[in-house]
């Protein structure tokens, strides 16, 4: 019985089996690795995976889509919501740290991403099929428009790199946007960072992007009764991600 994509579930099959075969060959399984596929749907990916590793995880929300999966032994299917998931417990289970793949679902592709920051210990390398927008972004550097809260937050703990541009016409039902599939690399945690710390003073940066750091960052330092030696003159966008670094570091250690 044919699969009817969700909307709900933000369900684009892929079904160019040249395209499908250059991810799998920049992923590049190898027999003995933990795998964990996010959003395996018909399982495209899934069964060229299973050609080079002998098991594979996989995470999958649609109850129609887990049933089918789970007819192929070779699966350990996890049936839930991704952001529910305890990646950390995957790996303790698998005892060893995971490669996480997967073709996510749009609409919900950056919280994910941050889902998973918060086990970037426990992971290899994470290889994702993206908006393509959403993979400029990321992989942003600084002094340019797509440069924001979603790159410095990724780039502090990992090093990204876009692979491969995907078409929507390799998809079924095909997306209204282009796609991209992104290399995501683990780095060792900068020290004494406080991560929320981070996060929250990168958001306010980027809270009002257009206007200059001391109308933002600036209010923000002052209500904290912070003194530091940062230039706020000028924009969020325009700040690599070491000085945001060098500035949590400075809070954290009562700058």
């Amino acid at each position: 019985m044919k699969h009817l994509p969700r909307k709900r579930f933000g369900q684009h099959f892929l079904a160019d089996d040249s395209v499908i075969d250059a991810i799998v060959d920049a992923i590049d399984p190898r027999p003995g690795e933990a795998m964990v596929e996010i959003g395996p749907g018909l399982g495209a990916m899934t069964l060229p995976l299973l050609e080079r590793i002998e098991r594979l995880t996989v995470i999958e929300l649609d109850r129609d889509l887990a049933a089918r999966l789970r007819r192929r032994p070779e699966l350990d299917v996890v049936e839930a919501d991704v952001l529910k998931v305890d990646f950390a417990a995957l790996a303790a289970a698998a005892g060893k740290p995971l490669r996480v793949v997967g073709n996510l679902p749009y609409n919900i592709s950056t919280p994910i991403l941050f889902h998973l920051l918060e086990s970037v210990e426990h992971v290899v390398d994470q290889h994702f099929m993206l908006q393509k927008e959403v993979v400029d972004r990321m992989a942003a550097a600084p002094g340019c428009k797509d440069y924001g809260r979603l790159s410095v937050m990724l780039q502090w703990r990992y090093d990204i790199e876009a692979v491969l541009d995907v078409p929507p016409e390799a998809f079924d039902p095909p997306p209204r946007v282009d796609s991209a599939v992104v290399r995501m690399q683990p780095l060792a945690a900068a020290e004494g960072i406080d991560a929320a710390l981070l996060g929250e003073l990168v958001t306010v940066a980027f809270s009002q992007r257009r206007k200059l750091l001391r109308h933002s960052l600036g209010r923000w330092l002052e209500q904290r009764g912070a003194e530091v030696g940062f230039d706020l003159q000028r924009r969020a966008e325009e700040v690599p991600v070491a000085e945001y670094l060098a500035l949590a570091r400075a809070l954290a250690a009562g700058g």
